[in-house]
């Protein structure tokens, strides 16, 4: 069964909800399904290639790159990028694989983020984490011609704090690396948050591991008009980001203007999207629809390649 809750929606101009699924029953899950986990596609997927975006001291950074069928480097497929979750300090882009490679047999070219984490031996904060993920998406967006992905159809995904960082590509204005070049924009086409981290502040999470500028970079406290369409999933259960932090979030997106979706998972606990794969492919299945609405998705022909 499905149960809708609209928010207070602007004006017939635009199509903003705010949306809470109670997930139905399904058929049973064969042998092969029930093997089926979120680790063992961490596992087991491996990407195209891999490509340097950014070196930071001696630092490479890259991103895990997961090519369609039938992709050629000419295409211009839309591109699904995720960024992993840690806390700002675990993780790697494998994390994510199972998200960066969801989407790519729809057609869309996937991405797995790596960026620095919090540690005080190098001296990297949380400001780190973000301006990597706002160098990433400038890369690619940058590099969009030789990525064989559409400039204009950029959804960046993340979950937990990685939904913080990728919810700093479009908020947290001015937090960028020296020498950013800064004409190329990081802000994404669609953004999709996954249990993600949306306040910093004294009552939010990680405000200690921030600081006193933690308002710079809570997205809960950076929402504008102009935000990028998004979709959240989240579990009334979350105990890093309370329900009542979605409520406030969902209803400061839809006043400022912005399309917003949530979908929040009764009894959902933090990460409940990866503890579940019936869980994990209706979100990806939802992730479709929402970029299909948006005119985000690939174009007829490499959709059904």
């Amino acid at each position: 069964m499905e149960k809708t809750v609209n928010l207070c929606l602007p004006s017939a101009l635009l199509l903003i909800a705010c949306i809470a699924i109670l997930c139905g029953t399904g058929q049973a899950s064969g042998p092969t399904e029930r093997k089926r986990s979120f680790a063992s596609m961490q596992a087991e997927l491996e990407p195209s290639k891999k490509v340097v975006y950014k070196t930071v001291k001696d630092r490479k950074l890259e991103l895990h790159i997961f090519h369609p069928p039938g992709f050629r480097p000419a295409d211009r497929r839309p591109v699904f990028v995720a960024i992993h979750g840690g806390g700002w300090r675990g993780g790697t882009p494998r994390r994510f694989y199972p998200y960066a490679n969801s989407l790519v047999s729809k057609g869309f070219v996937g991405i797995s983020v790596e960026y620095r984490l919090l540690t005080s031996r190098k001296g990297n904060t949380v400001f780190d984490c973000v301006k990597d993920g706002r160098s990433a998406i400038r890369y690619i967006r940058a590099h969009a011609r030789e990525f064989g992905v559409d400039p204009s159809k950029i959804i960046v995904a993340g979950g937990s704090a990685g939904g913080h960082v990728a919810a700093g590509t479009a908020l947290f204005d001015n937090i960028d690396d020296p020498g950013e070049d800064l004409s190329v924009s990081c802000v994404p086409n669609a953004l999709v948050l996954l249990f993600s981290v949306l306040d910093t502040s004294p009552q939010g999470y990680g405000n200690r591991l921030i600081g006193s500028e933690w308002k710079s970079i809570s997205p809960l406290h950076r929402i504008k008009a102009g935000c990028p369409p998004t979709l959240i999933f989240h579990g009334d259960k979350d105990g890093v980001t309370p329900l009542p932090t979605l409520k406030k979030y969902g209803k400061a997106m839809v006043e400022n203007g912005n399309i917003c979706e949530l979908v929040i998972e009764p009894g959902g606990a933090h990460g409940h999207l990866n503890q579940n794969m019936k869980l994990f492919d209706q979100a990806i299945d939802r992730i479709e629809k929402f970029a299909k609405k948006l005119h985000l998705g690939p174009e007829k022909k490499n959709a059904e390649k």
